[in-house]
């Protein structure tokens, strides 16, 4: 017994063996974990809806795109050290891994430091230029700068938990993670609920649920002895390491940070609807949270399966996967889709007792779901092509599909729809201008996959002799 837990959290070699089952295996977890990920922003949701009111959910929803706006260092950070790690890994290069690591997490310490100074300057600003309701913005206020003091926390665990992805091991990242989510809940429920402390208790009790998860995930690798070596001398940041590791998680950072400004542009139009449709819209992103995780989770599988496969210098082992791994991927999108469009209202009732609200909510999910297949097949092959060391071609098909067709899309429904009953236009602008940027996204990257382009990026150039250098 004791031996088969210990297989159950150690690395998985993801270059042997069928490649749709390591996929399976591998995703399963992810998908729980971030189930429970995305119950840290639904709980949150759902208590200050229930207890604080109908303004205080449209607050935490609005700070959303700030939020992911600031977190781009990490998001760079995460993607380019998974890459790095998960390449040396199926290279069995101890030495890399180890170094690859320890540059990762002073990397984070001096990112974390960065955004801690940086963000109190530019919340209040960036919540005035998106036109945030005064009903709403004290809130929205108040809710970002206590994450953002506690950053540190949330950080370390979202990077960490991808080195720990990166080598094959997505059961113990999420055996931590629903430790912080059952925390998180209690925490909320008791600040909020009990304490009266409204989106400042919630905010609070994210920020300290993350930090354990946090030191969890570091716990961990501090014992993962057979594999690389996290002690001291690691830990300076040479400019190998820190310089690919930049190069590779940069596109990603960047492809966030565009979203993220595409997302408060969006949300600029969003809030000239009103209070009703901003909560309408923190429903169905809720929604959204849930029903794109299976996509996100493959698309993290593919990396990590693509990386460890490119490190071993398998490509055709990594294009038999990428098949096998997208058409699962669709598979479980398209049931999905059919859920949401048959249980949407009941979901919609969760979040809110206002009849008009999970109406409108209802609504507009109805318009978004078909888009969650096309997302399947993104996420699968942008997984592969940034396994392979490959992240800038996955970028511009973000710029592309973000900044030149769901803006100009969403503005130009809006603009045309105009009436003296509709001084906006129809609220459906915001949500069809999405799911045209999912198809046409999903039909890109389909194209450029094909090319193949993405197999001349990896760090490894040559096979390493089939001896491990692992313990």
């Amino acid at each position: 017994m004791k031996e088969k837990l210990k297989q159950l959290f150690a690395p998985v070699d993801m270059t042997k063996g069928k490649p749709w089952k390591k996929i399976v295996a591998f995703t399963i977890p992810l998908i729980i974990g971030n189930i429970a990920q995305q119950l840290y922003n639904t709980v949150d949701s759902i208590v200050v809806g229930k207890y604080v009111g109908d303004n205080a959910l449209a607050a935490v929803g609005s700070a959303g795109p700030i939020l992911n706006l600031l977190l781009v260092l990490f998001i760079g950070i995460s993607v380019g050290s998974g890459i790095m790690v998960s390449q040396y890994f199926g290279a069995r290069d101890r030495e890399e891994l180890s170094w690859s690591v320890g540059s990762c997490v002073t990397l984070t310490a001096l990112a974390s430091l960065i955004v801690m100074l940086l963000a109190p300057l530019v919340i209040r600003p960036l919540l005035e230029l998106l036109n945030t309701p005064d009903s709403i913005i004290e809130w929205c206020n108040s809710y970002l700068r206590i994450l953002f003091i506690g950053i540190a926390g949330m950080a370390y665990y979202n990077i960490l938990s991808g080195i720990l992805r990166g080598l094959g091991d997505s059961v113990s990242a999420l055996l931590y993670l629903l430790v912080a989510t059952v925390l998180n809940i209690v925490l909320d429920i008791w600040l909020v609920a009990g304490l009266h402390m409204g989106v400042s208790g919630v905010a609070l009790a994210t920020a300290i649920a993350q930090a354990v998860s946090a030191l969890l995930c570091l716990w961990k690798l501090s014992r993962m002895k057979d594999v690389f070596d996290l002690k001291m001398h690691y830990l300076k940041m040479r400019k190998k390491y820190t310089v690919n590791m930049i190069r590779l998680g940069l596109p990603s950072g960047l492809t966030q940070a565009i979203f993220s400004m595409a997302m408060i542009v969006v949300q600029s139009l969003t809030n000239s609807f009103g209070e009703l449709f901003i909560a309408a819209n923190v429903i169905v992103m809720r929604v959204d949270g849930f029903a794109m995780m299976p996509n996100f989770s493959f698309g993290n599988t593919m990396t990590t399966y693509a990386g460890q496969n490119v490190g071993a210098r398998d490509y055709e082992r990594v294009q038999k996967g990428a098949r096998q791994g997208t058409w699962i991927a669709v598979g479980t999108a398209a049931v999905i889709t059919a859920l949401i469009l048959l249980f949407g209202k009941n979901l919609m009732g969760i979040f809110t007792d206002t009849s008009s609200l999970v109406e409108l909510s209802m609504r507009m999910m109805c318009i978004l779901a078909p888009g969650y297949i096309a997302m399947a097949v993104t996420q699968s092959l942008s997984g592969v092509m940034r396994g392979a060391g490959d992240t800038m071609t996955p970028m511009w098909i973000s710029v592309i599909t973000t900044v030149f067709i769901r803006i100009p899309v969403a503005y130009g429904i809006s603009w045309m729809t105009k009436t003296e009953q509709l001084p906006h236009g129809r609220q459906e602008c915001v949500f069809v201008s999405l799911l045209m940027s999912w198809v046409l996204g999903a039909v890109i990257t389909v194209i450029f996959y094909k090319r193949g382009k993405w197999q001349e990026k990896a760090l490894i150039k040559e096979r390493k002799n089939d001896k491990t250098t692992f313990k």
